[in-house]
């Protein structure tokens, strides 16, 4: 009954195997890796695996990919299922004006959030937030019905985009800084509370929409950076898309 849970992303894949398609279930390995190295998985970590009976996996990374990726599951005989997103699914109802063209990675994470809410028997509205490449920020109200939603640069997009349309401007390596007095320190200073900024004002939205404060769960592998930055209460969850394959596996495998 092993599952495989595979996120890809812009820059990496990530991978989770289980064993059960089931909230709850036993870890029994995880790994990642960029974009360029899919080739490795078949002869590398993925060839001492069990072969898992059941995969279920959410790419935002385009076809080509996709292709590169179903090309080294073909030492197993499992036949893969991507998520689309869906007017709903596992609680949460979508409210984007053309659902199936909500980013699947973003539609999974609010499962993920709206499971993990619901584990700790609460009903609350939520903002959810995944810093990556780029950055969402989304908003729940206490039904599961999803309102909402922005997209902003990640800080590695906003700093390229300054290095190439400003002369003297690089990438710079400075620290966040309540009144940064050099460029280094201005540039990535500004990229963060940008990205808390964007967080912050959806927090008021929801608020305002609700007249509940919501729970704000934040996720992503640039999560950590913006943990000290932001000035609302928050929770920092280690993969939420992993959260809502499991849940979503749960649903659609389990009997």
């Amino acid at each position: 009954m092993t599952f495989l849970a595979i996120d890809v992303g812009n820059t990496r894949l990530k991978w989770a195997l289980y064993d059960a398609p089931r909230v709850g279930g036993s870890l029994i390995s995880q790994g990642a890796e960029f974009l360029e190295n899919i080739e490795k998985l078949s002869e590398g970590p993925w060839a001492k695996l069990p072969t898992p009976k059941y995969i279920l996996g959410c790419i935002v990374a385009g076809d080509a990919v996709k292709r590169r990726v179903e090309e080294e599951m073909e030492l197993w005989e499992t036949v893969p299922q991507w998520v689309v997103s869906s007017e709903a699914e596992a609680g949460l109802t979508n409210g984007y004006d053309h659902p199936a063209r909500l980013g699947a990675d973003r539609w999974v994470a609010m499962i993920g959030a709206h499971r993990l809410m619901l584990n700790r028997g609460a009903a609350l509205p939520m903002v959810v937030v995944m810093v990556g490449t780029a950055v969402t920020v989304e908003a729940i109200d206490a039904s599961g019905r999803f309102l909402g939603g922005v997209i902003l640069p990640g800080h590695g997009i906003m700093l390229r985009a300054l290095e190439t349309g400003t002369a003297g401007l690089h990438v710079p390596t400075g620290e966040v800084r309540d009144f940064p007095t050099n460029t280094s320190d201005a540039l990535t200073s500004g990229g963060t509370f940008a990205i808390a900024g964007a967080v912050q004002r959806m927090i008021q939205h929801l608020k305002a929409r609700t007249g509940v404060q919501p729970l704000c769960f934040m996720t992503g592998g640039a999560g950590w950076k913006m943990a000290p930055s932001l000035s609302v209460p928050f929770e920092l969850v280690d993969n939420l898309i992993f959260d809502g394959l499991v849940t979503l596996a749960e649903n659609r495998f389990a009997s």
